[in-house]
């Protein structure tokens, strides 16, 4: 009788209609592993029915199995997208980013196939086939992260876990390094069943072992270096792409919320993303508003406003002194394609003109530094959406940044899981970068958050409102902010190169 371990699936374990079902559901726990349900344990059982459901498939197959899967995922996921433009923008992202996963999850099916007749062995089936799946699931979600245009990295397995006791390891391996750890156990737990492990009880030992490690690591250290006293304000005004709004009536909304602060000590006070109606550098009149809130709070100001610079429009945050001047300022990395600028106008035009002519500003890309001096303190930022991508995150802490302030503008999303989602993506990145995080928001959810990933302060949803803290300042690079881009190479290309490898030497194999 041959062993257990030394055998490769030559036929899949579920037949085609009951993966695609399995599939499915591992589609909609995934879903409920992301606010507001944050579930973040389903993470495991999600990866593991998916993967069982692509376990000897032939291509084909694999790609209506990853297609479902992806499908059933990003339609739940994203279904905030439709809260004002309806069902084509949500179907058409969700569509595109279920094709890209289905034909990532090719290349897992045919590890599965490979790799089990290359490498035989007890450590093989346990760690080495685990390992290279896992490699290839984070190779999927830098290709949904990077392409088409400037890539959606929304829905990383890592995010999922920003309230659970793995949440921490994000400051050793990164946001992608969590991801591969959270499939390499699902697919080691997966593997122990498929070798009955439970028969020989000492195997068992690895599977246990890192699991514990796992749930016990510390966060990377950092070092307390000082506070800075924040004020932050959630105007609730009227920043909506459709809200109906008088001139001047959002600075309004954000100045009225900011009076309970007038004549309170802070060193820094922070508006949202869209927190000003129109350009300070060109609209005189906006300008001496802030410069009288300025003055209010003595303190600068954190602002944000589409500006106009020669023939390009950017999404910025200035700071705004006392004196009425701002000469630092950071324009947003990556505006959101078909949100904020449409590549390919002319392309797109042509299949959905009243769709493309609702975005009648082209926000150009930033380029300089995301990060600002406020009194020898570096603030590193991230406007909106910028929050998911690892660059902007890292430039900051790189240039010196000893806290991270997220602008956002969520009124598009009202009544959504979109704010918790983006709130949770803020809650991860404070604890990869061991940095306190000011996450603040036109319309809410709005919190400061510690290094450790734990709420200071808060303010409600749809409710206008301020916060005024001492926020911790912290020194230090963790290993996840200098290893992460590193750990991402090496799991591309080792997943990559180890799959090749188990093809070729399956081949060779009697």
């Amino acid at each position: 009788m041959s062993s257990p371990v030394a055998g490769s699936v030559r036929r899949p374990l579920l037949p085609l209609w009951l993966a695609a079902l399995t599939a499915a559901a591992a589609g909609v726990l995934m879903d409920l592993t992301y606010p507001s349900a944050a579930v973040w344990v389903l993470a495991f059982p999600s990866v593991a029915l998916l993967l069982l459901s692509l376990i000897g498939r032939r291509a084909g197959g694999a790609l209506l199995v990853g297609g479902v899967y992806g499908a059933v995922f990003f339609f739940l996921l994203v279904s905030w997208t439709s809260r004002y433009l309806g069902f084509i923008p949500w179907a058409a992202l969700a569509f595109l980013e279920a094709a890209l996963t289905a034909v990532a999850l090719v290349l897992i099916s045919l590890a599965y196939r490979w790799l089990p007749r290359a490498f035989p062995g007890l450590l093989g089936r346990l760690l080495g086939l685990p390992a290279v799946v896992a490699a290839l699931w984070v190779g999927m979600e830098q290709l949904r992260g990077s392409w088409p245009y400037t890539g959606f990295p929304w829905a990383r397995l890592g995010m999922t876990q920003s309230e659970s006791p793995l949440g921490s390891l994000t400051s050793w391996v990164g946001v992608s390094g969590l991801s591969f750890l959270i499939v390499f156990v699902a697919a080691m737990l997966l593997e122990s069943v498929r070798l009955r492990l439970w028969r020989r009880p000492k195997a068992l030992f690895i599977p246990a072992a890192l699991l514990l490690v796992l749930i016990f690591t510390p966060a990377f250290p950092t070092s307390l270096v000082g506070s800075m006293r924040v004020g932050a304000v959630q105007g609730n005004g009227p920043t909506g792409y459709f809200d109906e709004r008088e001139p001047y009536s959002v600075i309004e909304a954000q100045t009225e919320a900011t009076e309970p602060l007038f004549g309170e000590e802070m060193d820094l006070l922070i508006w949202p993303e869209g927190g000003l109606d129109t350009d300070p550098f060109q609209d005189e009149a906006m300008a001496r508003r802030i410069t009288r809130v300025a003055n209010q709070v003595d303190a600068p100001l954190l602002a944000n406003a589409a500006t106009l610079r020669g023939d390009e429009y950017f999404n910025t945050s200035m700071l705004w002194t006392p004196d009425g001047a701002a000469v630092q300022s950071h324009d947003k990395r990556y505006p959101v394609p078909f949100g904020e600028y449409v590549p390919d106008r002319a392309f797109y035009n042509a299949i959905v003109p009243d769709l493309i002519g609702l975005i009648g500003r082209e926000y150009s890309h930033g380029t300089n530094p995301p990060l600002v001096d406020v009194d020898d303190t570096l603030v590193g930022l991230a406007i909106c959406f910028d929050v998911i991508y690892d660059d902007v995150i890292a430039e900051g802490l790189h240039g010196g940044a000893q806290v991270l302030v997220f602008q956002t503008n969520n009124a598009d999303f009202r009544g959504t899981d979109e704010n918790l989602q983006q709130l949770a993506f803020a809650r991860t990145r404070a604890m990869e970068t061991g940095r306190s995080v000011v996450n603040i928001s036109t319309v809410g959810t709005s919190q400061i958050i510690g290094a450790d990933g734990a709420t200071v302060a808060a303010l409600d949803a749809d409710k206008a409102g301020a916060l005024l803290e001492d926020v911790e300042l912290r020194s230090g690079l963790t290993a996840g902010v200098v290893l992460g881009p590193w750990v991402q190479l090496v799991l591309l290309w080792g997943g990559l190169g180890a799959l090749f490898f188990g093809w070729w030497r399956a081949r060779r194999r009697p």
